[in-house]
């Protein structure tokens, strides 16, 4: 899932959405499908969640105070990408036309409320930038634990296609 998500994230890093609805439909209904399937992995990560729990463990290696900030941060990676996902349907529910997952799902029914818009469109700017964060965070951690502890977790990130170099 780590690879999945990565094209998504990169792509919402970097897209101002004023900027690509000025660059024309083309470029924003790219956009929008991009989101479209940010909230399809989203849900599927979600409810695989939901069903059976984390699949990762600590790892024998990891000092005990790792062990915990293992678990907070991979149930808090997938609460997050979850609430990223969430966000983008309340701004679809507050918005003042109907808006389309690429081009294709409605979103919500629009409910016409500005003021709510703004601010939600806020909040999910800001816990987009807060989950890149925590995705950094959990990238250097596998770096520290691939590193320091010699224990090879940088394997559970990477494509098999690496592993001969990790």
């Amino acid at each position: 899932m780590h690879w999945a998500m990565l094209p998504f994230f990169v792509w919402f890093l970097f897209a101002d959405p004023d900027a690509l609805r000025r660059m024309g439909p083309r470029v924003f209904q790219f956009h929008s499908m991009m989101g479209l399937g940010f909230v399809v992995l989203a849900l599927g990560w979600t409810g695989f969640y939901l069903r059976h729990g984390l699949l990762s463990r600590p790892g024998p290696k990891l000092p005990g105070w790792a062990r915990p900030v293992h678990r907070v941060m991979h149930h808090a990676l997938v609460w997050g990408v979850f609430l990223v996902a969430f966000g983008g349907f309340l701004l679809g529910l507050t918005s003042s036309f109907l808006m389309k997952a690429g081009g294709i799902l409605p979103i919500a029914p629009p409910l016409n409320m500005p003021q709510a818009n703004h601010l939600i469109g806020l909040v999910h700017t800001y816990q987009f930038y807060a989950l890149a964060a925590l995705v950094a965070g959990h990238a250097g951690f596998h770096i520290w634990r691939h590193t320091r502890l010699k224990d090879r977790a940088l394997r559970i990130m990477a494509p098999r296609a690496l592993h001969r170099w990790l």
